[in-house]
C-alpha cells in the first residue's frame, strides 16, 4: 500500500477507536475524520459527495428522513400508545414476553420493509411499553436492532446490501426467498433462545404493573382517526412500493421522500411536527461514514484486503464460500456493510463467472455475511446507528460495548449456524 492509503488507515482506526470508546461524541468523531480525509486527499468532495461508489450514500440518508418524517406524523396519532398497550396485554405484562413478541414483530417486518424503516416504527413502541412496565428500554431497543438485522436478510429488500448483490449477481426478489428465507426462520427461533439468555433472566415481573396495563384500553389512546388512516395508507403504499422495487424500479429513498412529502402535504400536520422526530445528529453520522469509508475505497484500502481473501482461496469453491462469509463477518462488523459490499460485489461476480460447481452459493454467502456481521458492533449496520441515536435522544444512552458485547455473541452464533447451512445445501 502507498503512505497515503496508511494514513487513511491511521484517521479511520483513530476515529473509530473514538467512537468505540465514546471519548468525544460520535458525531464529531466522524465528522472529524471525514474532514481529515479531505484534508490529505484521500477523497476529494467528487468522490465524497458525488460518487455512488465511495461518496456519500444519499439513498440511505433520505431513506432515512422520509421514514423519519413519517414516524413522526403517525407519533401525532397516538398509535404508538395504542400498540404498546396491545402488545404489553399479549405478553400479560411479562417483560420476557414482551420482548420475544417484539423480537418477532420486528424480524417478521424488517423482510418487507428494510431494516431501518422497522426499528424507526418499533423504537417509539418500545419506550411506551417499557416505560408502562417499569423495565429498562435498552435491551428491548439492542434485540430490536439485532432482529430487524436477521429479519433483514431474509428478501432483496430487507437490507440494503441484499439490494446492491441482487443487482451485481441478476438474482430475483424470490431467489432470496428460496435461499435466504428458510434460513432465517431458524435464525429468528435461535435469536429468541440467545435474547432470554441475554437479557430475559435480568427481568422482573410486576404484578402491579401488568395488572394496570391489562385494565388499560387501547383504542382511547388513539386521538387522531382521520389522520392515523391517513397515515396508514401512505405508509401502506409506501411499503407495496419497496416491495415492488424490482418492478417499479424506483428506490426506497425515493419511495420514502415522496411518501413524507405527500402525507405533510395532504393531512393538517405542521411541517415542525413532521420534522420534529427526525434525528438529525444520526443522518450527520451516516455522512461522516460514509466519507471516512469512502477514502478507504478511494485509495484502495479495501479492494486490496478483499482481493488477498480471494487469493487466498486458491480457486476452490469450498474455501471461496467459507472465506468470504468469514471476511464478509469480520469486516461488515468493522465498517457499514453497504460500502463494503459495493466494494465486493464485482470481484464475487468474476468468482461466480469463473466457478465450475454452483458459484451462486457465494453470492449466499456475502449476503449472510454482511448482513448477519452487521450485528457485532454499533456501528456494524444502519439499524444499529439509528437505534443508538433515538436512544441517546430519549434519555436511555447505549454505549459502543454495551451494545458490542452482546452483538458479538449473537454474530458467532447466527455465523455459526449458517456455515453448514451452506457447506450441506450448496457444496456436498
Amino acid at each position: 500500500m502507498t503512505v497515503l492509503s496508511w494514513v487513511t488507515v491511521a484517521v479511520f482506526l483513530a476515529a473509530y477507536t473514538l467512537i468505540a470508546t465514546e471519548k468525544v461524541h460520535r458525531v464529531a468523531a466522524a465528522l472529524g475524520g471525514a474532514g481529515i480525509m479531505l484534508l490529505i486527499h484521500a477523497t476529494g468532495a467528487e468522490a465524497a459527495f458525488f460518487s455512488g461508489h465511495s461518496g456519500i450514500d444519499w439513498n440511505v440518508v433520505f431513506l432515512l428522513l422520509g421514514m423519519m418524517i413519517i414516524v413522526g406524523v403517525l407519533k401525532e396519532t397516538g398509535v404508538f400508545e395504542y400498540l404498546a398497550i396491545w402488545a404489553a396485554k399479549r405478553a400479560r405484562g411479562r417483560p420476557f414476553r414482551l420482548m420475544a413478541l417484539l423480537v418477532i414483530i420486528t424480524g417478521s417486518a424488517s423482510a418487507l420493509l428494510d431494516n431501518v424503516t422497522t426499528v424507526l416504527l418499533i423504537a417509539p413502541v418500545t419506550f411506551l411499553v417499557c416505560e408502562r412496565l417499569a423495565v429498562p428500554a435498552a435491551p428491548f431497543l439492542i434485540a430490536e436492532a439485532m432482529a430487524s438485522n436477521i429479519g433483514g436478510t431474509a428478501t432483496l429488500v430487507g437490507d440494503p446490501p441484499n439490494i446492491i448483490i441482487a443487482s451485481r449477481g441478476g438474482l430475483s426478489f424470490n431467489d432470496f426467498l428460496i435461499h435466504m428465507a428458510p434460513m432465517v426462520i431458524v435464525l429468528m427461533a435461535v435469536f429468541v433462545g440467545l435474547c432470554w439468555l441475554m437479557f430475559g433472566r435480568g427481568f422482573r415481573y410486576d404484578p402491579a404493573r401488568a395488572a394496570e396495563v391489562m385494565a388499560l384500553n387501547e383504542r382511547e389512546a388513539i386521538s387522531d382517526r382521520r389522520l392515523l388512516w391517513q397515515s396508514l395508507v401512505v405508509l401502506a403504499l409506501v411499503v407495496v412500493a419497496f416491495v415492488l422495487h424490482p418492478v417499479l424500479h424506483y428506490e426506497p429513498s425515493v419511495v420514502a421522500l415522496l411518501g413524507a412529502g405527500v402525507l405533510v402535504a395532504a393531512t393538517k400536520v405542521t411541517t415542525e411536527q413532521a420534522i420534529a422526530e427526525v434525528e438529525w445528529p444520526t443522518l450527520v453520522f451516516f455522512a461522516g461514514l460514509f466519507v471516512m469509508v469512502g477514502a478507504l475505497v478511494e485509495t484502495g484500502v479495501i479492494g486490496q484486503l478483499s482481493q488477498a481473501a480471494v487469493e487466498a482461496t486458491g480457486g476452490r469453491l469450498e474455501v471461496a464460500t467459507m472465506g468470504l462469509l468469514g471476511v464478509s463477518t469480520v469486516l461488515s462488523a468493522i465498517v457499514d456493510n453497504i460500502p463494503y459490499v459495493a466494494t465486493m460485489s464485482p470481484i464475487v461476480a468474476e468468482l461466480v463467472r469463473a466457478s465450475e460447481g454452483d458459484g451462486q452459493v457465494l453470492w449466499w454467502a456475502l449476503a449472510f455475511g454482511a448482513d448477519l456481521g452487521g450485528n457485532a458492533t454499533a456501528v456494524g449496520a444502519a439499524a444499529n446507528v439509528v437505534v443508538v441515536g433515538i436512544a441517546a435522544r430519549n434519555g436511555v444512552p447505549i454505549t459502543f460495548w454495551q451494545f458490542t458485547k452482546y452483538g458479538l455473541i449473537v454474530t458467532a452464533v447466527t455465523v455459526g449456524l449458517v456455515a453448514p447451512y451452506l457447506w450441506l445445501r450448496y457444496l456436498m
